[in-house]
This record gives structure tokens, sequence and C-alpha cells, in this order.
């Protein structure tokens, strides 16, 4: 008989949550900057340093992990367009909005 693979147990979920997502998911990118999650390590370490009068720091594990964008879901007015757009920002996105305006942004990334 043949046996049925998933991938349950394959990966943590908390790691690599795209694995377990659902193809109907948005994705976390931002629509204007095109920031999404990158991957990376948090580093473990035990023990007091030196300075502190400890023997040193000692580097325990190498943990992966993800860095998400800091999105936000906006509606934003557009003058030109005399109407609202729905996007998918970044904080930092939203601060460019604000300096350059919203039609000049969102006419750059193809979005109007």
């Amino acid at each position: 008989m043949y046996r049925s693979f998933t991938l349950t147990g394959m990966a943590n979920p908390r790691i690599f949550p795209a694995l377990h997502e659902r193809e109907s998911t948005m994705s976390r990118v931002c629509n204007v900057t095109g920031a999404k999650p990158a991957k990376g390590h948090v580093i473990h370490r035990r023990g007091l340093a030196k300075k502190k009068g400890g023997v040193g720091r000692h580097v325990t594990a190498n943990t992966p992990r993800l860095f998400l964008p800091n999105l936000k879901t906006k509606r934003i007015w557009v003058p030109e367009l005399n109407r609202h757009v729905t996007v998918k920002l970044s904080a930092r996105a939203l601060k460019t909005i604000s300096r350059n305006g919203a039609f000049q942004t969102l006419k750059k990334a193809g979005l109007v």
C-alpha cells in the first residue's frame, strides 16, 4: 500500500508559516515598497559577560525565524481619481505616500 505524505511535523509552523497556510490567504507583501518577510536567526546565548565578572558568553543555539514587515491595510483617498483605493502598505510606504502624495506614489507602484 501507498503511504500518504503530509506536511504535519515536517516544519515548525511558527518558523515557516508558508508551509502550513492555505492557498487562499493573502501574501505578506507591501504593494508600494515590495517589502516581504525575510529569513534570519535568533542567537541564544548563556553565561555572564567577562566585563561583568563572568566567564564569558557562549552561543547555545541558532534558531531560524522570520522578520515580518509592518503591514497595514489602508483605504486611501486619491483626489485625482475622486475615489478611495484600498492597499496593503508597510509603515515606510505610508510615510512615502504622505511625503510624495497618494496619486504619484500609487501610480509609480502601478496600482492606479
